[in-house]
């Protein structure tokens, strides 16, 4: 069967805290470019307010009116809106649903980044990535650390 955008099959209900309650899947995957899709029922956002130090993100609003959160501020995005979030701080950004019935979206990023990390601003957490493996020996590097005063 072929994958759709439209299809229920969640691998991911949202249900860890930094998840916000966003149902989630991975779509197919290239060597540079990934996407994943997401549905948030009402009430629900997808996860923490963070921007991505290497990866660069593309959503694309598929279904329904969602708040976006960006360092300008908030405001609604509508249906068929794509949106760009460089790497760095200027590429902060949250989604939520404040409405009534479910929002989906997608997100697109490029894949080539060996070496990643996320900020959390408002949960002071940093989280360090890589697809090597980690000294601990438990699989590819994945830490999340918490700084305090803008200091990891």
């Amino acid at each position: 069967m072929a994958e759709t955008i439209w299809a229920d099959d969640w691998e991911s209900l949202g249900e860890e805290e930094w998840q916000g309650g966003g149902r989630s899947r991975t779509l197919p995957r290239g060597e540079h470019l990934g996407a994943t899709l997401y549905e948030l029922p009402p009430g629900a956002t997808g996860g923490l307010y963070h921007f991505h130090h290497g990866a660069e993100e593309l959503l694309v609003m598929l279904r329904g009116r969602a708040t976006l959160r960006t360092p300008a501020g908030e405001r609604e995005l509508e249906e068929g809106e794509v949106v760009d979030f460089p790497p760095g701080p200027d590429g902060a950004h949250q989604v939520q649903n404040r409405g009534d019935e479910p929002v989906r979206y997608l997100v697109v990023s490029n894949r080539d980044v060996r070496v990643e990390s996320v900020e959390y601003p408002d949960s002071g957490q940093i989280s360090v990535m890589a697809r090597t493996a980690s000294h601990a020996g438990d699989g590819p590097l994945f830490r999340i650390f918490r700084y305090e005063d803008g200091e990891a």
